[in-house]
């Protein structure tokens, strides 16, 4: 799981995202006088690149590589160590697309709220 960097005194305001999770937004502290700023020990870290992921894991979801699929054609490029997004498309298409997906035994990321998807 990677590491939530939340910005410098969010605990204090509730505009900077107390209590309120969504608005807790990453700012890079740029203080004269910010501890958080000179990596001071005892204060919250600071994204730098040594949290980054190795090259291999990158763009995975899962540890999975994501597909953008459109169609079938797109579909059968998909294989067992790949995750689909389905693409906006209409209804009819997507659930052709969900049923070829279940038959192949591939995941599906955004199913969101269709109705009667094949299980």
């Amino acid at each position: 799981m990677t590491k939530k960097f939340l910005r410098q005194d969010w605990m204090r305001h509730s505009k900077l995202g107390k209590r309120r999770k969504k608005i807790q937004k990453w700012r890079r502290p740029t203080g004269r006088h910010s501890k958080m700023r000179e990596y001071r020990v005892g204060y919250p870290v600071s994204p730098n690149v040594g949290y980054r992921k190795p090259s291999v894991e990158r763009g995975k979801i899962d540890g999975k590589k994501p597909i953008l699929v459109y169609n079938l054609k797109d579909l059968e490029k998909a294989d067992k160590h790949s995750i689909l997004i389905l693409a906006k498309i209409g209804a009819k298409n997507k659930m052709e697309l969900i049923k070829k997906a279940n038959e192949k035994g591939l995941e599906i990321l955004n199913l969101g709220r269709v109705k009667n998807a094949a299980k």
